[in-house]
């Protein structure tokens, strides 16, 4: 009886970009909706690991949230045994809706060249947010967040 291997396809683009020209980092990013450091206590407690909290309040987009938001969670990282996330309690005002969902995709890349290149090619088809700009949080950089055109927000960060 004769063997045939199995060929298995996996999605390669031909046009996707070399995975070797650059570095990139994703991480998913969970908001809670007022519940953040509730949610990351727990998940401490289930999961193990540590986390860091920036709350709006000192922040330098503080001063654009109500002052009952001030002591909410702007950004927080949290790293566990093997996974890491990142959460918020989201822009103040804004409900969880369960059709939407309540999670994005942060990715970081190593160039800002890069970084714009992801960003426009994401923002084909979608909807840009946040446009791709300079911000003064995290040591400068660039940020801006997409809606690709699946459905899927990304966070794109990366170098100015």
């Amino acid at each position: 009886m004769a063997r045939h291997k199995a060929r298995i396809s996996r999605g390669e683009a031909r046009d996707a970009a070399p995975m070797n020209r650059f570095e990139m980092k994703l991480e998913p990013y969970v908001f809670f909706y007022g519940r953040c450091e509730e949610a990351l206590a727990f998940y401490k407690k289930v999961l193990g690991g540590d986390y860091n909290i920036i709350r709006f309040e000192g922040a330098p987009m503080g001063h654009d949230v109500p002052a009952d938001y001030q002591n909410k969670v702007m950004h927080a990282d949290f790293k566990g045994p093997g996974f890491a996330l990142m959460a918020s309690d989201g822009p103040p005002g804004k409900t969880v809706d369960p059709d939407a969902g309540n999670i994005a995709l942060s990715l970081e890349l190593s160039t800002a060249a890069e970084g714009k290149r992801v960003f426009d090619a994401l923002a084909e088809g979608g909807k840009v947010t946040v446009p791709l700009d300079n911000v003064e949080w995290g040591g400068g950089g660039k940020f801006g967040i997409i809606q690709d055109r699946f459905g899927s927000e990304w966070m794109i960060t990366s170098p100015q």
